[in-house]
């Protein structure tokens, strides 16, 4: 067992399926807590309250923690560590230090900061972002009614009051996150990916037993402690493997200290752009309070759908790459960056194209499934699809964003994301102004495609004009493959689903479980046979890499 955790801690795939395996396991806690919500209150003025609480909070903790974990520490952490490992001795590079991929040499990374170590780097992190997210945190308790209103301009009365009690309670959790997205940070930097890979299970497992066990005690305001109590599981959880590392807390800032001063500096461009994704999503926000009462709620729930494969697919290749991709241009080794790069993006396609076809073709199934029952109704259900489906159509451009956006981070290139965001933001605002007025609820997933789809563009032009070559040609010879295996699929998916539609009764559960999972199961082996025929490599890549079990 030792023996197979070392080989996937020690791969870009390898990681990626020990993360997509824990995001399979969130997901599914995910779509149960999804199932009690719509179950329990369905789409309407309660669940809209819940999910408007999350962008204060979101707001804050994007902002500060994100940027500063996924553009600025990690890089700077790799290389003080890099740094000590070459000074100690030259044979701990090659031999005692296992932290790093065989696939990405661990060749000195020349970047001096004295006087600091890398573990000292993260207690400082850990310190200045606590003290920060205090500072911001009471300030948003304080003004909470008024920031509320600009927040959702559609709510008033009891509806409004509910979401500004649930976003004080709500910023409690962002302390814990802070904390603990740091240690996500060195967890990955040091490829330990199991222990952070289980803390988002620990996060849905408390929101969940705020469901069963809080909102029958607490009401409504349940679900805002559910989310404190998974915040802090998300943190309790990686504490031991951080300190097992050799992690230990010192009440230290260093803040003139060149390392500390290189993440905030790193850190103040994402900032800004990890802003405007906020700022996005409050529009979005704004948009649906104005629109029927539930339309939050209709939004967040197919969001949440649409996000499984990019959560489970898409976030785990694309954190497994980003110290390969770091290292990679430490050494200033270009090829070995598009080596990584392409493979990486023919695996995402691999994985997104298909999913995202059969997920449209059975949209209304999956809605029946995992939300409806109870208060969740067969309108909420309609309105539910529809958005799915729209946002499926960018699957594929939200699933490798991540993945050129960390290209540039590794490159401690933090202001070309930050332009790109800017453009898809006014992109999207663009089509919530056109489209809602015709289209109503479903319009907020089109307008988020398009953008996305936009932003995807932006992003591998100016990645293009760095790099140059990004071998395209293989890449586009595999999506190719991909696609035309997806429409065979998709074609054996239709006619299944209206065969088996006439044999079992739709209006029950039981009928859509058996119409979605046989439709589904030849939608894949079919998939994966002329997947195979058509010599697709990323089907072998990861096959050879699950033969251990």
């Amino acid at each position: 067992m030792k023996k197979i955790l070392f080989k996937l801690n020690n791969s870009v795939t390898g990681g990626a399926i020990i993360i997509a395996v824990f995001s399979i396991i969130s997901k599914i806690l995910g779509l149960l807590r999804d199932r009690l919500l719509a179950s329990g209150f369905g789409a309407g003025d309660i669940l809209d309250a819940y999910y408007a609480a999350f962008r204060l909070p979101d707001l804050i903790f994007n902002t500060l923690v994100l940027g500063a974990l996924s553009a600025a520490f990690i890089p700077v952490f790799v290389s003080l560590k890099r740094s000590k490992g070459k000074n100690n001795s030259q044979q701990s590079n090659t031999s005692s230090n296992n932290n790093f991929s065989p696939n990405c040499n661990n060749s000195d990374f020349k970047l001096s900061h004295p006087g600091i170590n890398h573990w000292q780097l993260s207690a400082a992190i850990i310190n200045i972002i606590f003290l920060c997210l205090i500072c911001f945190s009471v300030i948003a308790f304080i003004f909470a009614p008024g920031l509320m209103s600009l927040i959702a301009p559609g709510f008033e009365g009891q509806k409004l009051g509910l979401a500004v009690s649930l976003t004080r309670i709500m910023l409690i959790s962002i302390l814990f996150f802070g904390v603990s997205n740091v240690l996500s940070g060195i967890l990955q930097s040091i490829k330990r990916f199991t222990m952070f890979a289980l803390a988002p299970v620990m996060y849905n497992i408390g929101i969940i037993f705020g469901i069963i066990f809080l909102v029958p005690w607490l009401g409504p305001r349940g679900l805002a402690f559910g989310v404190v109590a998974g915040s802090l599981l998300h943190l309790l959880v990686q504490i031991p493997s951080v300190y097992k590392a050799g992690f230990r807390w010192q009440p230290i800032l260093e803040l003139g200290n060149k390392a500390v001063k290189k993440v905030i500096a790193l850190m103040l461009p994402r900032t800004l752009g990890l802003a405007v994704g906020q700022l996005n999503q409050l529009v979005i926000n704004i948009v649906a309070s104005t629109l029927a009462a539930g339309s939050i709620a209709v939004f967040n729930l197919s969001f949440n759908l649409a996000s499984v494969p990019i959560s489970v697919f898409a976030i785990s290749l694309a954190i497994a790459s980003f110290p390969c991709f770091s290292e990679s241009f430490a050494e200033k080794n270009n090829q070995k960056f598009i080596i990584q790069f392409s493979g990486t993006v023919r695996k995402i396609f691999f994985l997104i194209i298909p999913i995202s076809v059969f997920m449209i073709a059975l949209r209304a199934q999956i809605v029946r499934l995992v939300l409806g029952a109870g208060q969740f109704d067969w309108r909420d259900t309609i309105l539910t699809a529809d958005t799915l489906g729209y946002f499926c159509i960018s699957l594929f451009a939200q699933g490798l964003i991540p993945l050129l956006a960390r290209a540039f981070y590794a490159a401690h290139n933090t202001k070309t994301p930050v332009i790109t965001s800017f453009i898809a933001v006014a992109v999207n605002i663009a089509g919530l102004i056109f489209l809602t007025p015709i289209m109503g609820v479903t319009a907020l997933g089109l307008s988020f495609s398009i953008s996305s789809i936009i932003h995807l563009i932006l992003l591998y032009l100016f990645l293009k004009k760095k790099i140059g070559y990004l071998d395209e040609k293989n890449i586009v010879l595999s999506v190719f493959k991909i696609i035309t295996a997806t429409i065979g699929a998709v074609v054996f998916i239709q006619i299944s689903k209206y065969l088996i539609a006439s044999v079992v009764d739709m209006r029950t559960f039981i009928g859509v479980l058996i119409q979605f999972c046989i439709s589904g199961f030849i939608g894949v082996i079919v998939f994966i046979a002329v997947s195979w025929m058509l010599g697709v490599r990323q089907l072998r890549s990861i096959w050879a890499h699950l033969n251990p079990f």
